[in-house]
């Protein structure tokens, strides 16, 4: 079965404990995907990737995988889905949805129930073709092989969400001195279509800490496993940083955890709950009040107990 990957890092990494009870039902599952995202899959043992460049077109990625697939699946409508109807799959299963249903030739009756996480979203399409999902090895960090470096923690204050889910960048300089103060070694990272607090905020703190632009995400993977905390905003970074193996603190604001946390119990989620969220909103047409009014005192106590700091 060729799997259609979601375009965004946050449902990619929710969609990897399907794709392993896929690989692990011995189907012989496959993922496409576009070319930034191919390093990431890889990371899935047992799962064939095949990537397509950015401005491909459906008809040229059909070309490249007719004849070489008995069933596919796709989550939503796209290119991949496309290029599966283009290429003739004989078994073309996904959500039942106005936009996907014509290209598909087996709707499935999927649903998560509401405020469920989003991981369920994926678990349930795999599951309505009879495969079993609840094995606790399906929701396990990658096998990077890499352990990380003793005391080292990575800051993200940048996100790719939107300016709404960043934290005032003081407040981050705040953190990072105590962190320094501890004895942390900090290293401070910036993402693209983030704002470039990141910068900022390693500008603040000088010499103290080093820093690196995330880009391409896929490809920062062993960056991110080098270190054993990694306090970031809501975005995709930490989901990214959880599949590679570190433990996250994730400041959230207009996003709703409950739905969009980053898979497993190691992590923690900090939020200032107000009046307005979760709206899930990019921009904030307000005050933006869930994140002026998340003291630094709640972030340092979530970061201290990962820490163990006394």
């Amino acid at each position: 079965m060729l799997v259609a990957a979601p375009e965004r890092w946050d449902e990619a990494c929710f969609a990897v404990p399907a794709l392993r009870a896929l690989v692990a039902s011995g189907l012989g599952a496959g993922v496409l995907c576009t070319a930034g995202q191919r390093e990431f899959w890889e990371t899935v043992e047992g799962l064939t990737v095949i990537d397509f460049p950015v401005k491909a077109r459906a008809r040229g990625v059909a070309a490249g995988i007719s004849g070489n697939w008995e069933a596919s699946l796709a989550w939503e409508s796209g290119l991949a889905a496309e290029a599966f109807n283009i290429a003739a799959i004989p078994r073309r299963l996904g959500a039942d949805d106005r936009k996907l249903a014509k290209l598909l030739t087996h709707p499935l009756g999927f649903a998560a129930e509401p405020l469920e996480h989003r991981v369920r979203h994926y678990l349930a399409a795999v599951e309505a073709v009879g495969i079993e999902t609840g094995r606790a090895e399906f929701f396990l960090p990658a096998a990077l092989g890499i352990k990380p470096a003793p005391q080292s923690v990575l800051l993200c204050p940048d996100s790719d969400f939107g300016p709404g889910h960043e934290w005032p960048v003081e407040r981050w300089v705040e953190i990072g001195r105590k962190l320094i103060e501890s004895g942390r070694r900090v290293t401070v990272t910036s993402v693209d279509s983030g704002r470039g607090r990141g910068g900022g905020v390693a500008q603040n703190l000088g010499e103290h800490v080093e820093f690196f632009h995330a880009s391409p995400l896929a490809g920062t993977l062993p960056l991110l496993a080098v270190h054993g905390l990694v306090v970031a905003a809501d975005g995709s970074l930490p989901h990214l940083a959880a599949h590679a193996g570190a433990t996250c603190v994730t400041l959230f604001g207009p996003n709703d955890p409950a739905w969009k946390r980053p898979l497993g119990r190691r992590h923690s989620v900090v939020r200032r709950h107000v009046e307005c969220a979760p709206c899930l909103l990019a921009k904030c047409p307000l005050d933006l009040r869930c994140q002026h009014e998340l003291e630094t005192d709640r972030v340092w106590q979530a970061v201290r107990e990962k820490l163990d700091l006394a």
